[in-house]
């Protein structure tokens, strides 16, 4: 990774030269502090991206430990409750509803 020559504050003081035909020192200073200006908010947003760099990888190695330990730890398997209906019970309950249904039905 390259690294940076300027600074906002280098940039700031810099001085040049004038001549009998140079730029306009009013637009010159304009331009610069609206580059310094960027400069700074990309030097704020480099900063934040490394703090949300930093918490992802925090976040990303307790989920990994999270992950591991919920793995090590058995999986209690669910206890088959024994059925209280019998096949004659459903059937039962079925032919109600059959007469409830088209009994109904009928009389419609």
């Amino acid at each position: 990774m390259t690294s940076i020559i300027y600074s906002p504050k280098d940039i700031f003081e810099q001085e040049f030269k004038t001549s009998m035909r140079g730029f306009d020192k009013k637009e010159v200073d304009e331009f610069l502090d609206n580059v310094i200006k960027d400069y700074e908010n990309f030097n704020a947003q480099i900063e934040a991206l490394k703090a949300e760099n930093e918490a992802l990888k925090k976040a990303k190695f307790q989920a990994r430990n999270t992950v591991s330990a919920t793995v090590q730890q058995p999986v209690p398997q669910p206890t088959r409750v024994a059925q209280s209906a019998t096949n004659f019970d459903i059937l039962k309950r079925i032919s109600k509803l059959e007469k409830e249904v088209f009994g109904k039905q009928i009389i419609e």
